[in-house]
């Protein structure tokens, strides 16, 4: 199984997107909407518990949990909806199990809940790597529908419908992201480490990145060391890596308390 993903300027081809995907055949329980900026006051008004909710996912998620409709009336998935709160983004509905399960919203026990309910080698395999990327465009209010097809031409397939409801792909999302912080970055390096920052780049920008990731965040380099040694190999010891790091772990907690404030 893959998954794949795709991020909408708005909820309405989000919706679309998500029609094209189920159209293709791919069934609801793969598939989550995730939409800003709905508190779980206006989610409690707008979406209806029914007996088909998970047992225990509403307490679980910390949010309203309803079947068989989105919270804005819109797509139905016959899945959970939750108001979720998530660090450094606020407030986010996500329509369906996967976002759930892949913010691990509330802790452990949260993202245990929905993941329990999906198939393990589904809940494994996503794609905390893009965790990041998914944030930022909430942030903006922008609107991401996630999916998981069988790996191949479905998976393939799954992306097109994606690309042609009007979806930015994640990789030019996440180029996007690096470019609207490039400029304050390389200036920021220039000034303390004074070395060139287009020959580091590469290796400041892959620290600057693993300190985004879910196991990473709010730790130092010391607590990160094996897994971040086990993923990056050499490029761990590097100094262009290891002050990208700090910087990412900076910027991620001053967007978690600006979000509290």
């Amino acid at each position: 199984m893959k998954t794949v993903a795709g991020i909408f300027q708005n909820r309405a081809d989000a919706e679309r997107a998500v029609e094209s995907l189920r159209a293709l055949g791919v069934a609801d329980r793969y598939i989550d909407l995730l939409s800003p900026g709905t508190s779980a006051a206006q989610l409690d008004a707008q979406v209806t518990t029914t007996e088909t909710e998970q047992p225990g996912m509403g307490k679980a998620l910390g949010g309203t949990v309803g079947g068989a409709m989105g919270a804005a009336g819109g797509v139905t998935l016959g899945a959970a909806a939750a108001s979720l709160l998530i660090p450094g983004v606020g407030p986010v509905i996500a329509a369906g199990l996967i976002g759930a399960a892949l913010f691990g919203v509330g802790g452990a026990a949260a993202g245990a809940a929905a993941g329990n309910a999906l198939e393990d080698n589904i809940a494994e395999g996503l794609p905390h790597d893009e965790l990041y990327v998914y944030e930022d465009a909430l942030r903006q209010g922008r609107t991401v529908v996630i999916a998981v097809a069988e790996d191949g031409e479905p998976a393939t397939q799954a992306q097109d419908v994606l690309a042609q409801a009007g979806a930015e792909s994640v990789d030019a999302a996440r180029e996007d992201w690096w470019i609207g912080l490039r400029d304050a970055e390389k200036e920021q390096y220039t000034a303390e480490q004074g070395r060139d920052f287009e020959t580091d780049e590469t290796l400041y920008r892959q620290g600057y990145e693993a300190a985004h990731h879910p196991r990473a965040r709010g730790l130092s380099l010391d607590q990160s060391a094996e897994n971040l040694r086990g993923k990056y190999g050499d490029s761990y010891e590097h100094p262009a890596f290891r002050r990208g790091y700090e910087r990412g772990q900076r910027r991620y907690s001053e967007l978690r308390e600006s979000r509290q404030s």
